[in-house]
């Protein structure tokens, strides 16, 4: 028998500050003292640790866990206690958590920020604050997802079940039962007969937000016309969706943001067409390729989201651009719309979207006799956003759709930040990529050839973090980049020169 001794204080020390904050470094200053007496109360105490016991020490660690979250303010509380509708292990997404906290309530408009600048800074206070763990850090160092640790996870729904503000349904726990008095939001991770039978005697006219990411027996969760306060409506990766009863979803007049991403939707219930306070509608993943065009009366849409398009590999848009589109005035993010499929009085109203911040659209020409009038009005409609606030431009396509026709994009847009392009083309330096893009930190281009001079341009760009350059052509002469160039780049970004020849940099 081996007789296994304690942990040296030093390792001691580190299992207890990794095991709750991911390091040593990650630990608050204002929770070392507490940390270092629960610590020195160990040693005090001559404790015999089995492995189980040093490697859970739930006492001490929930102390810490629950000073920190009772330091934080009432707004961050608010929305780092929301996490707790996902699962254990879940990437939670930046731009949908965002978007849930909007349409909850949770976010106000402050000091001259919009909403959505708000929400974001809430999301990386709590990361700086160490309650939740960055994930998929991008070019710019700023997360674009975060997952919950399991304790702050257990203590999030400890506090969750104590103040009724989730109740949870999934394979470990039901907190239904414990709920005192309505059900406010309600997250659904399994459903089986049974948890169908008690919600079938809850009062869920008070349910302010549900999320289903169950996918067998969604047929048992009780019918929309039951949530008539919904605000957030979420069907996550639910298959066999076309078992629900979607029937009184055109009652949900407080709905602010309804998903159904993910799942085996064929087509939009047309009872969404008269959410008239609807902000988001995200469809991505779906088997959706048509919207009514109704859509257009949602005038109060500010993220219409569709497409099948993963992040790697082939994408996939087969959505027309609604006609009318124009007259949706709120729209900030658009996404997986195909060019070529929509009407060119649709492709040139994409120009009265003056908010417009992020633009992702699909360009395979298909052979198509139509496709110049179409880049022509596309170009229109670009010229018209460059002088407004768009600020992201993403184009895909699934062959050698000439690109061409983006190099006379005039006035300068002087707002973008990211222009990225999946394609098959290769096109010259565009004339508008110029150092006076102030704020152009990512780009993904297809060049035919590269030349001194065009690296020289694309070294002075002040503010690029990331550059990704793909060449065609055999590169016959050695180039030089010099000292001073590309001086933004960050070490985690990548200046990509997939070409046959020679680049050199002194």
């Amino acid at each position: 028998m081996y007789e296994m001794e304690a942990l040296s204080d030093l390792h001691s020390k580190r299992l207890f500050f990794k095991r709750i904050f991911g390091s040593e470094d990650c630990c608050p200053n204002v929770l070392k003292q507490i940390s270092n007496k629960i610590l020195r109360n160990v040693e005090a105490s001559h404790w015999q640790l089995s492995a189980y016991q040093v490697y859970y020490p739930l006492e001490g660690m929930n102390s810490i866990l629950s000073l920190s979250y009772n330091d934080l303010p009432p707004n961050l509380k608010t929305c780092l206690l929301y996490l707790c509708i996902y699962p254990e292990d879940y990437v939670i997404e930046r731009d949908i958590l965002v978007r849930r906290w909007i349409g909850e309530g949770f976010i106000s408009e402050e000091r001259g920020q919009s909403k959505q600048e708000v929400a974001e800074n809430h999301f990386y206070e709590l990361i700086n604050k160490s309650m939740v763990q960055p994930v998929e850090v991008g070019y710019d160092g700023k997360a674009r997802a975060c997952k919950v640790h399991d304790m702050m996870l257990e203590l999030l729904i400890s506090k969750s079940v104590e103040n009724n503000f989730i109740s949870l349904a999934s394979h470990s726990q039901t907190d239904l039962a414990k709920c005192d008095g309505f059900i406010r939001r309600l997250s659904v991770q399994h459903i089986d007969l049974e948890l169908a039978s008690i919600l079938a005697n809850e009062e869920l006219s008070h349910v302010r937000s549900l999320t289903v990411m169950a996918s067998t027996c969604i047929k048992h969760l009780p019918g929309l016309v039951r949530f008539e306060a919904l605000r957030v409506l979420e069907f996550q990766d639910c298959q066999n969706l076309h078992e629900y009863d979607m029937n009184g979803i055109d009652k949900l007049f407080l709905l602010k943001y309804l998903s159904f991403r993910g799942t085996d939707m064929l087509k939009l219930p047309s009872g969404v067409l008269r959410l008239y306070d609807l902000e988001t509608l995200d469809l991505r993943n779906t088997h959706i390729e048509g919207l009514p065009t109704g859509i257009i009366q949602l005038v109060k849409l500010q993220h219409l989201l569709t497409g099948r398009y993963p992040y790697s590999g082939t994408a996939h848009g087969k959505t027309k651009i609604p006609n009318g589109i124009g007259t949706m005035k709120n729209l900030q993010a658009i996404s997986g719309f195909n060019i070529i499929k929509s009407s060119l009085c649709a492709v040139e109203e994409l120009g009265n979207l003056t908010v417009l911040k992020d633009l992702i659209l699909q360009l395979d020409s298909g052979g198509s006799l139509e496709y110049k009038r179409h880049e022509e009005m596309l170009l229109s409609s670009l010229c018209k956003l460059g002088t407004c606030k768009l600020q992201s431009v993403w184009m895909y396509s699934n062959d050698s759709t000439s690109l061409q026709f983006l190099d006379s994009w005039s006035p300068l847009p002087y707002n973008l930040q990211m222009f990225q392009m999946t394609t098959d083309y290769y096109f010259p330096m565009p004339k508008w990529i110029v150092p006076a893009l102030t704020g152009l930190a990512y780009l993904d281009l297809n060049l035919i050839e590269v030349t001194e001079e065009g690296l020289r341009i694309l070294g002075e760009m002040p503010a690029l973090l990331y550059l990704s350059i793909a060449f065609k052509t055999v590169q016959k002469e050695r180039l030089t980049i010099k000292d001073f160039a590309f001086s933004c780049l960050k070490r985690n970004s990548t200046l990509f020169l997939r070409t046959i020849g020679n680049v050199q940099f002194t």
